[in-house]
């Protein structure tokens, strides 16, 4: 399987997304932002079908349309008493938007599926390096914040009462977070980023008794399902996406069963 050189591009590609996510993704089940994350990728697939229309790869309109996203629609969750109502407005506007610019961009179905559930298979070597750049500054960004992000996530108002600036950390993650979306694109498509955003981290916190080891877990079944969805994608030649999403249920479904029982 490695011996093709595009499976080795996609195997390199994942593990960086896969790494990312997993550790974006504490954050984001830790946040609430669950349901953010998943209108930040319907706003990614309008960023894509602009890009298209443009003339540009999709992941830099997918990384435009996130970070103008998510601090605006974080700053809306923020600020309004029904955020759930205002959030969805928003994403039915930037679906709408994205079916507008593929229509009248003229392209066919299968780049608007590629857009929509990913093509991981199709990553080049200049893609595999900006999505690697991409991760890893992602992944600084956390590091360099990390001790604040992990007071704010976790005791947002111990966080406060230390004098902690939370507007700004939840800024900077907020940035981190659409930069992710638009990365995990790559793999699972706009439709289901949020798949590798929320399933690993809330399968993880079953698991792990501290925040290093949640991201180690999620981490590491981030990996499984990339690495197990890539290889049952070649051998089968069914979509990648698929035994994503699939494998990564099993697992939160697994886990969510093993604590019931324990805490009966």
């Amino acid at each position: 399987m490695l011996q093709y050189e595009f499976m080795r591009y996609a195997f390199l590609a994942s593990t960086f997304i896969a790494i990312t996510c997993g550790v974006v993704g504490v954050y984001v089940v830790a946040r609430s932002y669950a349901f953010l994350a998943h209108t930040l990728s319907e706003i990614g697939f309008a960023g894509a079908a602009f890009a298209v229309f443009i003339g540009i790869a999709p992941l830099w309109g997918m990384l435009l349309f996130t970070l103008l996203g998510a601090i605006s629609v974080g700053e809306l969750s923020m600020h309004s008493d029904q955020k759930e109502s205002s959030i969805s407005a928003i994403s039915a506007l930037f679906i709408g938007l994205g079916v507008l610019f593929l229509a009248i961009s003229g392209s066919n179905s299968r780049y608007a599926t590629n857009i929509l559930f990913g093509s991981i298979i199709g990553v080049d070597r200049q893609g595999v390096t900006q999505l690697v750049i991409l991760s890893v500054i992602v992944l600084l960004m956390i590091l360099l914040l990390q001790r604040s992000l992990n007071f704010d996530s976790f005791d947002h108002i111990g966080a406060t009462a230390h004098g902690i600036h939370t507007g700004f950390v939840g800024i900077v993650f907020l940035v981190a977070m659409a930069m992710s979306v638009a990365i995990g694109a790559q793999i699972v498509g706009s439709l289901l980023v949020f798949i590798l955003l929320t399933l690993p981290s809330s399968t993880a916190r079953y698991i792990g008794k501290t925040i290093p080891a949640m991201i180690g877990w999620s981490i590491g079944f981030a990996l499984i399902g990339v690495w197990a969805g890539l290889y049952l994608g070649f051998i089968t030649n069914w979509p990648v996406t698929f035994f994503i999403a699939t494998i990564e249920v099993v697992i939160y479904l697994v886990a969510y069963m093993v604590h019931v029982i324990k805490h009966r």
